[in-house]
């Protein structure tokens, strides 16, 4: 049996029947079916996040420059169109029909990866001549030749720079070896797999934007208000999320590897699908939480007989049509991003010159700095789906594991270390000894660029294939979850606390949007990082390494530098809370991340009751 999957069932088994036992006993039944939709939402998204590096690489044969890049498209995508989903919900759908709707989207989605089209096909252009380079198997699995004639040849990088064919004998149509500027490669693609590929993201990035910032609300208005069971129900929902997202990575990078792209993007479909049943199923179970806040509003007809309700749900599916031009121009949505940061900034700046007295001033300029450092965390800490990934594949003994199986090394350690880490918090708090925000931040920072260190300094125990040892991957994972544990559970909730109540909800959006520059920015360094391929294979290993060791340096050292500032910086700005975390300002506040932060909800319904409890 694969090894990572007979250490997810016992960690499942370990860690699983405790919660379950807590959810059945503890816990209003609604919480079941949260936690059980939830679970298969984050299955789908990290199941075909964890091969969708792979499939760009290899099946579309897009280079590592625009593979990274168009992974930071989609992914910064997807962290914007949730305040748009928050927005709808609270006005007009209510959370629960929001939910319901985005996980249909997601489904369709889903299962549109499915439809991978014919693989791309490159060809070796030298003196006039095509030769086919042909490849087989998928990710680490994969094998790349070049026919000459009817035979297949392997090939590499010649010294000095171009093409060595080996094996091929002296008096054929080429050379053995080709100068690096006398050939070139073609490349074709199936018009049809690349135009479903981008209608599948685009509806996933509708969909998420629905169900993301909605269904951990409902969660929230299953406990009254002073409910003590309330932070612990955030616990167990948010273990529903990892187990998730570690049996996504585990299976559907499996099947994906051992049977086909369409295989593995069809599973996280089919989790999705069963979120769904568990969810409108379920309905009686929720008590009423999460309905329109105006039935009759909702259900008035707003053009001929389409009421309002359908006018969303048509306009929604509309604007799939623009989410699908824009995920493919990286460019346009880097612009996207910049003027929205500038502008941003700007109406910032105007507010706390005019509108705040010092202490809101103080406050909303800790809640800045805070932004700041999750957009530099979560840079770097996102390089685990596309350079981390690929590095994994080129450059890592995997001891029979696949290379996808290893974005599950993140939600595992969640699993082990997350109770631990509530319990050291919630030890400190009881002391008074609780490290303000900026210092979590400035640990978390430093634990997210010494585990790309480790790698770097570990770069000398790489064997003749220039693979390292996987435990040296696992570390790295293992000092980013611990950072993740130290900041995540901050960030989100201090947004709300320390903001001025009047653009709490924009500076969500602000919140929000530095998540989304995180992705985009990620996705342009993991390209730098990348190295020549031919069929979707590295043509030179040793040159891969290299190049991963100068990137994972450059990135480690920065995440030390920035952190080391932000302890340093804690010392003298820990007094801009103004009182924003003592015991009369306490806001319910998750203590077990998810893989992609905390509590998620942009709902401003949601802030609203976040800031009166």
């Amino acid at each position: 049996m694969n090894i990572v999957i007979l250490l997810g069932i016992v960690i499942t088994l370990a860690t699983g029947i405790p919660v379950l036992m807590q959810l059945l006993k503890q816990h209003p039944r609604g919480l079941i079916i949260l936690f059980f939709a939830e679970m298969w939402e984050r299955f789908s998204y990290y199941g075909m996040r964890g091969i969708l590096i792979f499939f760009l690489t290899q099946h579309l044969l897009f280079d590592d420059a625009t593979a990274g890049a168009q992974y930071g498209s989609y992914t910064s995508l997807v962290y914007l169109l949730p305040l748009i989903g928050g927005l709808l919900a609270d006005r007009y759908l209510g959370t629960r029909k929001a939910v319901a709707f985005g996980a249909l989207l997601l489904v369709a989605g889903h299962l549109t990866m499915a439809v991978e089209g014919k693989p791309a096909t490159q060809q070796l252009v030298y003196g006039g001549q095509k030769y086919e380079v042909v490849a087989e198997g998928r990710m680490e699995s994969r094998t790349v030749k070049l026919m000459v004639g009817d035979k297949a040849y392997d090939f590499g990088p010649a010294e000095g720079g171009g093409l060595e064919i080996k094996g091929l004998q002296a008096g054929g149509p080429l050379p053995a070896v080709l100068a690096k500027d006398s050939y070139t490669m073609e490349k074709q693609v199936d018009p049809l797999g690349r135009n479903a590929f981008y209608l599948a993201v685009s509806l996933i990035i509708m969909g998420v934007g629905f169900l993301k910032p909605n269904i951990s609300t409902i969660v929230g208005q299953l406990y009254p208000q002073g409910d003590p069971r309330r932070d612990s129900g955030f616990t167990l929902y948010y273990y529903g999320i990892n187990l998730g997202a570690f049996w996504a990575s585990v299976l559907c990078g499996l099947l994906g590897q051992t049977v086909g792209w369409w295989a593995g993007f069809g599973l996280a479909g089919v989790g999705m699908a069963l979120g769904w049943v568990v969810f409108v199923f379920g309905k009686p179970l929720l008590q009423g939480k999460g309905e329109p806040p105006n039935l009759e509003l909702l259900k008035a007809p707003v053009a001929g007989p389409i009421n309002r309700e359908w006018l969303i749900y048509i306009l929604a599916i509309l604007g799939v049509a623009p989410i699908w031009l824009l995920v493919q121009s990286n460019q346009l949505v880097g612009w996207a991003l910049g003027i929205s940061t500038v502008l941003a900034l700007l109406f910032i700046g105007y507010f706390l010159t005019v509108k705040c007295d010092k202490i809101e001033r103080e406050r909303m300029l800790l809640a800045l700095v805070l932004i700041f450092g999750s957009v530099v965390f979560f840079t770097l800490f996102e390089q685990a789906g596309t350079s981390l990934n690929l590095f994994a594949a080129r450059n890592v003994d995997l001891m029979g594991i696949s290379a996808a199986q290893t974005q599950s090394f993140n939600a595992g350690f969640i699993l082990i270390f997350a109770p631990i880490f509530a319990a050291m918090w919630a030890w400190l708090g009881a002391r008074g000894r609780d490290p303000n925000p900026t210092l979590k931040f400035g640990f978390g920072l430093l634990q997210v660029g010494l585990g790309f260190l480790v790698v770097v300094w570990a770069q000398g125990l790489a064997d003749d294939n220039y693979r390292l040892p996987l435990i040296m991957l696992a570390l790295l994972y293992m000092l980013h979850t611990t950072g993740e544990l130290f900041l995540s559970p901050v960030g989100l909730s201090e947004i709300t606390k320390l903001s001025v109540a009047s653009v709490v909800s924009f500076m969500m959006a602000v919140w929000f949007l530095s998540s989304s520059i995180a992705q985009y920015v990620g996705g342009i360094i993991a390209g730098a990082m990348g190295t020549e391929t031919v069929g979707g294979q590295v043509l030179d290993p040793a040159a891969a390494l290299a190049t991963s060791m100068d990137g994972f340096n450059k990135l480690g050292w920065a995440g030390v530098a920035v952190g080391l500032v932000f302890v340093a910086l804690s010392f003298f700005i820990k007094h801009w809370a103004h009182g924003a975390n003592g015991p009369g300002h306490a806001q319910p506040e998750p203590i077990a991340p998810v893989l992609d932060g905390e509590r998620q909800a942009v709902n401003p319904a949601a802030i609203r009751a976040d800031r009166e409890s």
